[in-house]
Parts: C-alpha cells; sequence; structure tokens
C-alpha cells in the first residue's frame, strides 16, 4: 500500500506548492487560530454525526496539521512512521472499510477533526462521500454579519432536517427551501423526508458540477434552490437522470445570473431610441400574435379588468400587426399547459399577467427559447424571461394628499391585498402623501387576503375606528356595482368616490410591442454583465395616472396636479427626505431619497402606519401562489 501512499504524497505536495505561490497557508486550517476571543462561543454536542467530506477543512489544533497539505494528502516522506500508519488504513478501507467514527468539531458549518486526520486523509484519497464522527458543534456570538446571519439560519434549519450538506450564499435560503419542500417553518423532516432528499440533491450536485458549476461563483446548494424553484420541488425528485442533466444544461443561464446576487437591469422608461435603418430592416417583419394568460375573468377581477382593456388597446392601435387572444381562469397548476398551448397555436409573444404564473414562464421559455415571453411582476430575477410592472407608488402618494386633504379627523384607511415587493411601497406612499398634507394623519393598515377574515370584517374594524376616508381596491369590477374603490369618504354609511388610481396597461403593452417593432427589443439586452430586465415604468410614461372627482375641491385638484408633473419630470421622489419606520429612521439624509431598488424590497411600514405586514400562514390558500413567488417574507 506504499504505493497508494506515495501518490497520495504527491498530490499533496502539488498542493502544499500550489498554495506556497498564492502566498496561502500551505498546511490544514487550525480551527484554534481562527475561533474568537476565548469565552465568547458555545458549544452544543451533536452526537453521531454523517459527515460530508467536502465540509471538512482542517484539524482542531496546530500540533495535528503539518503533516498534510491543505487538501488533507500527506506530505511526510514514505520512509516515516506517519506513512507506514497511512498504508496500512489504506489496505483496511479497500479490504474492509473504515467504520471508526473520528472525532470533530463543527464551526460555520466546517469541520476540523480532532482525532482520526489519516482516516479522513485516506477517505479523501479514495474519494469517500462521508464519514461517522462524533461532532461538538461551536456557536460563535450573533452578529450583523451577512455569514453569521446565514450560518444560524443554518442552525435552525439543521435542527428540523438534521442536513448539513447543502449550504447558500443568500440570506433567507434555508427557510425558503423548507418552504419549497413543502414543509411549514417549524416542521420537522422524518426520515423519509431526508432520504429523498439526499438523493435527489445529490443527483442534482453531481449534474450541476458536471456541467462546470464549480467553476460559477454560487454553491451547487444556490442553483439547487432556483432550480426547484422553476420546476418544483416534487417534480424534480420524479426526474429521471437523462431528465435532469438535460434540464440543468438547459437551465444554465438562470445559474449564471445567481452570480450577480440576483441583479435585475431596471427600465425606468421605455427605450424610444431610433436604430437604424437597417437595423430595423434585418429584424425582418413584425406581425405579431399574442397570448394573455389571465388568472380570473375581465368580468370578476379588477386587475384582469385592467389587463383586458390593455389587450383591447393593442387591436386597436395595431390592427393590422398584432393579433391577440387570450386565457381565463387558469390557475397556476395549468398554466404551462395554457402558455404551451398558445405556443402551438401561433402566438410569438405571451404575457403571463399575474406573479403566481412565474414558475410556468420560465419553464416554458427555457424550452422554447425564441419566444418572447413577459411575466408581470416586479422583482423577479429570471434570465429566460422579461417581467414588467408599474411604479403604481407614484399613483399612490398623489392618493393620500388626497386623502389627507379630505379627511376631517386624519383617521384613514388602507386595504391592500397581497403583501408583495411593490404593495408595500404603495402603503408607504399612501401614508406618506397623507402625512405631507396632514402631519397628524394616521393610516389604519388592512389585508383582504387574511384567513377566517373577510371583507365585511374589514369594513366592520374601519368603521370601529371611526375612518373618514378609506383607499380600497384600485377600480371597479364590471359584475360589481359596488362603489367601495380607489379612494372614498364614508359619509352616513356609503361610500363617496374621491379619487382612482389607474393602470393604464394598454400604453404599457403598446410601448413594450414598440421595442419589438423598431427593433430595440434586443437592444435592452445588450450589457455585457447579462441581468434580469424588468420593465418597471410609471408617470413619466403615461402608463399610472390618478383620475380626481369633480367633486375634488379646486385647490386639492391644483395639487394634485403639481404633483404629478413634477413626478412624471423627475424632479420629486416620494420617498425623499428623512424616513421613519414603525421601529426607528430608514433614512436621514434630508437632501437624498430612495433608490429604485430600496423601493421595490421595501419591507418596512411608515410610522403613520398602524398595522403590520402577514406572514404568509395567516394569508387564504388563493394567496399564497402569490407570496410563494414575490413575496416580502419568502420562505416565512
Amino acid at each position: 500500500m506504499l504505493e497508494e501512499y506515495n501518490k497520495a504524497y504527491k498530490l499533496g505536495k502539488k498542493d502544499y506548492q500550489a498554495r506556497m505561490m498564492k502566498g496561502e497557508k500551505p498546511t490544514l486550517e487550525v480551527l484554534d487560530d481562527i475561533l474568537p476571543a476565548r469565552g465568547s462561543c458555545s458549544e452544543v454536542s451533536l452526537g453521531l454525526v454523517q459527515i460530508p467530506m467536502e465540509q471538512i477543512v482542517g484539524t482542531k489544533t496546530e500540533s495535528r496539521s503539518n503533516a498534510f497539505a491543505g487538501n488533507f494528502m500527506p506530505i511526510l516522506r514514505e520512509n516515516t512512521e506517519f506513512a507506514y500508519k497511512w498504508a496500512v488504513l489504506g489496505e483496511s478501507h479497500v479490504n474492509e472499510g473504515i467504520r471508526d467514527p473520528i472525532k470533530a468539531y463543527e464551526y460555520m458549518n466546517k469541520f476540523y477533526v480532532e482525532e482520526g486526520n489519516k482516516r479522513v486523509s485516506v477517505l479523501k484519497y479514495y474519494d469517500a462521500v462521508s464519514v461517522p464522527g462524533v461532532v461538538t458543534r461551536i456557536l460563535p456570538p450573533k452578529t450583523e454579519e451577512k455569514e453569521n446571519k446565514i450560518y444560524y439560519e443554518f442552525v435552525d434549519f439543521y435542527e428540523l432536517s438534521k442536513v448539513n450538506y447543502i449550504w447558500f450564499t443568500k440570506e433567507g435560503s434555508f427557510a425558503r427551501l423548507q418552504n419549497l419542500i413543502g414543509k411549514g417553518p417549524k416542521e420537522v423532516w422524518d426520515d423519509d423526508d431526508k432520504l429523498n432528499f439526499s438523493s435527489v440533491y445529490s443527483r442534482f450536485a453531481l449534474e450541476f458540477e458536471a456541467a462546470g458549476g464549480k467553476k460559477l461563483s454560487i454553491t451547487a446548494g444556490d442553483a439547487f434552490l432556483a432550480f426547484i424553484t422553476v420546476y418544483g420541488y416534487q417534480a424534480v425528485c420524479r426526474k429521471t437522470v437523462a431528465e435532469l442533466k438535460q434540464l440543468v444544461n438547459k437551465s444554465w443561464e438562470e445559474f449564471k445570473l445567481l452570480e450577480h446576487d440576483n441583479e435585475i437591469d431596471l427600465k425606468m422608461d421605455p427605450n424610444r431610441e431610433k436604430k437604424p435603418l437597417l437595423s430595423r430592416l434585418l429584424t425582418g417583419s413584425t406581425k405579431l400574435k399574442i397570448a394573455f394568460i389571465y388568472a380570473k375573468t375581465p368580468g370578476s377581477s379588477a386587475w384582469t379588468y385592467a389587463h383586458e382593456l390593455g389587450r383591447l388597446h393593442l387591436e386597436q392601435t395595431f390592427p393590422d400587426e398584432v393579433t391577440t387572444m387570450c386565457y381565463e381562469n387558469i390557475v397556476p397548476e395549468l398554466a404551462e399547459k395554457a402558455i404551451a398551448d398558445a405556443i402551438a397555436k401561433g402566438c410569438n409573444m405571451i404575457f403571463t399577467t399575474t406573479p403566481a404564473f412565474v414558475q410556468a414562464s420560465v419553464q416554458v421559455a427555457i424550452a422554447n427559447p425564441d419566444i418572447r415571453i413577459l411575466n408581470c411582476s416586479l422583482n423577479t430575477s429570471h434570465r429566460y424571461i422579461r417581467t414588467y410592472y408599474a411604479r403604481m407608488h407614484e399613483a399612490k402618494f398623489l392618493m393620500g394628499a388626497i386623502a389627507g386633504a379630505m379627511s376631517e379627523n386624519g383617521r384613514l384607511a388602507y386595504i391592500a391585498d397581497y403583501p408583495i415587493f411593490g404593495t408595500i411601497a404603495n402603503i408607504n406612499a399612501f401614508a406618506l402623501g397623507a402625512a405631507m398634507v396632514n402631519p397628524r394623519a394616521k393610516v389604519y393598515l388592512e389585508w383582504s387576503t387574511l384567513k377566517d377574515d373577510d371583507l365585511g370584517q374589514v369594513m366592520e374594524r374601519i368603521r370601529e375606528k371611526e375612518v373618514s376616508v378609506v383607499s380600497g381596491r384600485d377600480m371597479v369590477i364590471p359584475e360589481d356595482a359596488s362603489r367601495y374603490f380607489g379612494l372614498y369618504r364614508m359619509e352616513n354609511g356609503m361610500p363617496h368616490n374621491l379619487a382612482m388610481p389607474l393602470w393604464h396597461w394598454g400604453k404599457f403593452y403598446e410601448e413594450l410591442i414598440r421595442t419589438v417593432m423598431n427593433g430595440t427589443w434586443k437592444y435592452d439586452d445588450s450589457s455585457s454583465e447579462k441581468k434580469a430586465i424588468n420593465y418597471w415604468w410609471g408617470m413619466s410614461s403615461n402608463v399610472v395616472d390618478v383620475i380626481c372627482s369633480h367633486t375634488l375641491p379646486t385647490g386639492t385638484q391644483h395639487l394634485v396636479e403639481l404633483l404629478k408633473e413634477t413626478i412624471s419630470r423627475g424632479e420629486f421622489n416620494p420617498f425623499s427626505g428623512v424616513l421613519y419606520s414603525q421601529n426607528g429612521v430608514i433614512r436621514d439624509d434630508p437632501q437624498g431619497s430612495l433608490s429604485p431598488e430600496e423601493i421595490i424590497t421595501m419591507d418596512w411600514l411608515a410610522d403613520n402606519v398602524i398595522g403590520s405586514i402577514p406572514k404568509s400562514w395567516q394569508l387564504t390558500e388563493q394567496a399564497k401562489p402569490v407570496t410563494l413567488q414575490q413575496g416580502v417574507e419568502k420562505g416565512q
């Protein structure tokens, strides 16, 4: 067996010299050298654990480290007692297998050996996957550092799953994984759960690394999480090795996008740049057949009705260039089938009009790269589709200003639907607009999607709080003659409409179609660093507006027009100056304003909002598909 030792020795010397050339420590990491100050850590016994070999990176003490290179291969010559013992262990492993557990410490999900270094060296040489070990976990003090936060998320996840071989580089990933595999936030895994997960994750990791995953700056865990977000955990579990390999290769742009920390290329206004005539000619004839995928019907849903008006606007604006069709009442489980059917019927551009259809949109887009597929969502990072949304918070700021001006007692109510990206900014913009006009204004926040709750109970709570002005759903539903929409004042128990925010999806779709027709579509994707593309247009593009009642006082109408003009020209940001949340100062710079990214990812409520952001378990089943894809508190 000394022959095998010599091979391991050469691997060790090669690694030793490579690390020396890079200015790195050439021998094993030593846990005692990297632990924080004595007394700041605590220890927890994990008992007998199956330790992943690739996570064993060093030794507990310095005295054990110098016999090995940084890759755990030996660096002592073959005429030493050490070499003889290593060779005997190697022979024992080949003939019988090494079964005796090692003793190790776990720190930040890396393992450091106290007893059994030669066993680890032999097992690494023979490419063993794991080794049994009696493990003591060393818990560092909690800090605000990203790596520390991720580690403590792992500790919580480990208590439920006992899985220690997956790792992420982004906060919130362990909770999101728990959610995506179908487990509640505190639900413990049974043995079948562990076996199934080990099987599917190991198969995925092998295919990911075979395709070049180690060359990316993400972990296999990051890629796996993105993969099951698109295809679904249970569906991935059922894939054959060949199917898994094919999907991993087709999804590669999604994995590469993760290297940019889910950066999104926000297009704040339509690209109206005129391309040279030759460039436009090369794009060929621009005949578009467009499909719209709706979750409900235009008659029963204000959201769907608004998009349907947009579809009809397209047909009227481009009678010769565009034909459209739509699919109604599509549940998320059937969205993929509907999109595929539209492609089969000749559609070359598809709009899926709810975040709940993101997963299906990406799946079909990966399989049909020549079809333009866009999903109506915000802060959604995918390379194979583009997303679009409107800066409705600009209109909500105006609505808040009107509410503050029209309220006699300063008590306002805001009825929100889903706790998703964009909605939180809308709530806060409304509250800030109200405070601008009336510094004592309070906004009572209600949610229409809480389980064991209904609109009647919401309205009863609003009446009990003696609210005078309410912001309800954005627009009227054709099949519902109710006046409880937009901004309304309650008088003698009846709503009197004051204003309504307008999602002008027709203008939005028109501008998007023009980017295809004039050849600028592909130029939106001309960045050298490929990012997800999100069209996020607002008042400056005429896709967002506020319609005021003629009964509003003239002064209030003038104020609305003034604010509308300054926002449209980019001279005023509703989230500018000093900003306070319910928990303290968000921004203390009186001259600055929040960036688009900070507005999109907002997960706090303004200090004059009375209420909270609900957790996913508090919502109705109908709300969960949307919040899973776009919720501000994913994974809860």
